[in-house]
């Protein structure tokens, strides 16, 4: 039996799409202020919503045991609450349709002996990044049930970041198979993409920071941070030591989220001037298109959602901006690797 088929390559796409639709309802959740709205974890009985009156004023009673209704949503109704309650559920139902997604086809493809040895080993990682994902939800939710009625950013930025990963690496196994022979082409361009595709994770982290401290209600001018200042003074004294600034202060996180955007924009800029003095095959060339143009596309819905603070709609394509981008730095680096 043929191995590593085209099925095998439509299941990877398929969790492709879930691991995209649940970031973007991750992303409505956490704009809503949705996502402390279910605080107990049931892995079964969880799938499915309270029914029926009863279930859903034990489910408010519940949710009324913890600092964010203590100290924020006191004047909720029940009907306030089922509005929340319904993205967190969605987004936590989503994780576990990818669980099974992942999971039953894995095993009947490995039953089936259709899958290669290197695509078994890079199922099980993906696999394991999958669960991963999911602990790190949790673990995110827990740190807004203690004192503080919002999520740690930190946590927030590794469950986001590994989602992005979890996602890339998908991508990355199903090109594999997609293309199967590739030649080592292009060394310094190759090396110039995958820094850029570090430096580009390292902008999705900062954009989770700025998620999780609310920072982008602030400085809402550009390209200024306010009137007639490049750089806000508030940037260099929210927090001491200086360094803490730049992760924990509202003012020093957005100023990080929007100086390193010039720089992506930059590195993208340089791939794209770069390519045009070297001979590239026609995927690589459509690859670093979809880079200029996606990165231009970003850029201008970053600016859109800092001057108008960040409504809704603008911050959930914001966020998936910045997966089709990734997604076309994944493709463009896979284009020029062995």
């Amino acid at each position: 039996m043929k191995k590593d088929n085209k099925w095998v390559i439509s299941w990877l796409f398929a969790g492709c799409f879930l691991i995209f639709v649940m970031v973007v309802v991750g992303g409505i959740t956490r704009l809503t202020h949705s996502g402390l709205s279910i605080s107990d974890y049931k892995l079964i009985t969880g799938t499915i919503p309270p029914i029926g009156e009863e279930e859903w004023q034990e489910a408010f009673e519940l949710y009324k045991q913890y600092p964010e209704y203590q100290k924020i949503n006191y004047d909720f109704t029940l009907e306030d609450f089922k509005s929340i309650y319904f993205w967190e559920w969605l987004h936590r139902l989503i994780g576990r349709l990818i669980g099974v997604i992942f999971i039953i086809p894995f095993l009947f493809f490995l039953l089936r002996k259709q899958l290669s040895r290197p695509t078994i080993k890079k199922a099980v990682i993906l696999l394991f990044l999958g669960g991963f994902q999911g602990f790190l939800g949790w673990y995110m939710v827990k740190s807004g049930l203690v004192d503080r009625p919002d999520v740690s950013h930190y946590r927030l930025a590794m469950h986001l970041t590994t989602a992005f990963i979890t996602f890339a690496y998908t991508l990355w196994v199903a090109l594999d198979l997609i293309y199967i022979e590739r030649k080592s082409v292009h060394k310094a361009m190759r090396n110039l993409i995958r820094f850029a595709l570090i430096i580009l994770l390292v902008q999705i982290i900062w954009g989770a920071f700025v998620a999780g401290l609310d920072a982008g209600f602030i400085h809402n001018h550009w390209p200024l941070m306010s009137d007639g200042e490049l750089i806000h003074e508030s940037v260099f004294i929210e927090q001491n030591p200086l360094w803490r600034n730049f992760v924990e202060g509202k003012s020093g996180v957005q100023f990080i989220h929007r100086y390193l955007a010039y720089f992506v924009v930059l590195l993208i800029g340089l791939i794209w001037y770069r390519s045009r003095k070297m001979e590239v095959n026609g995927t690589q060339k459509k690859g670093i298109n979809y880079l200029l143009a996606l990165v231009f596309v970003q850029f201008v819905l970053g600016v859109l959602t800092i001057i108008y603070a960040v409504p809704v709609w603008l911050g959930v394509a914001h966020q998936v901006g910045a997966f089709f981008l990734l997604s076309a730095m994944t493709f463009t680096l896979h284009r020029f690797s062995k």
